[in-house]
Formats: C-alpha cells, structure tokens, sequence
C-alpha cells in the first residue's frame, strides 16, 4: 500500500504576482523552493487563507531573493497581491518510507522571508 503524505510546504506566503495572460503555473523564489524542496515542474497545491480558495498548479522558479509568489494563469483569479497562501507538495510512499517521513515546513512573514523552519507541526491544543 501507498499513502499520500505531506513532503513539504511553505506557510503563509504572500502572493506578489497575479499575472492572468502569463502561461500558468505559480513562480517561486528559488531560495525558497530550494529550501522546501519543491521541484521546478513538481505539482502543488495553493491554499489562499486570504479568500479560502483551493486549486492545483504547478511551481517554476522565480528570481533567487526575490521573494515572488507569483500565481499565474487562470489561478490568478483565485488569487491576488497580498493574499496569504499556503503553498504544499505532497509525496506517495510505502508505509515503511512514511513511518519514517518528516516533512520540510517553511514559515514565512509578510515579506516572505523565512522566520523557520520545521518538521514537525504540534499536535492542536483542544
């Protein structure tokens, strides 16, 4: 059996782009992906905390330091400058490969730069 974990996310970033006529897709800072361990063309989904939208895409990279979120396409109805998004890469494994799977979560401020790192999320306080 397989299951779909969690590989990695960058929390809270903030969409500096929302270019409708470009290709599609969502551009990344490339610090940013390195660090998160997305990969240029890999699949992700965009959680926008901002208006609640979900939607699938794929991640480029986007200028090294640049900070850019940039969402692309017909996503860029679903998301505008200055919402905060939750951006995730998910990965398939064995059972034996997730028991022993820490995923890679990136939290950024306002100005998507990183403010940590983690790999463990705490369980939620009742």
């Amino acid at each position: 059996m397989h299951l779909t974990l969690l590989k990695c996310k960058l929390h809270r970033a903030r969409v500096t782009h929302a270019e409708v006529d470009y290709e599609g897709s969502c551009a990344i800072d490339e610090e940013l992906l390195v660090l998160a361990g997305i990969r240029e063309y890999e699949q992700i989904q965009i959680y926008n905390v901002t208006n609640g939208e979900r939607f699938t895409t794929y991640a480029i990279r986007a200028e090294p330091g640049s900070r850019v979120i940039s969402v692309n396409g017909a996503a860029a109805h679903r998301a505008a400058p200055g919402d905060r998004v939750i951006i995730c890469a998910y990965a398939a494994m064995s059972e034996a490969e997730a028991d022993a799977h820490r995923p890679a979560l990136v939290y950024l401020d306002e100005h998507n730069h990183v403010t940590r790192t983690s790999h463990f999320i705490p369980a939620q306080a009742a």
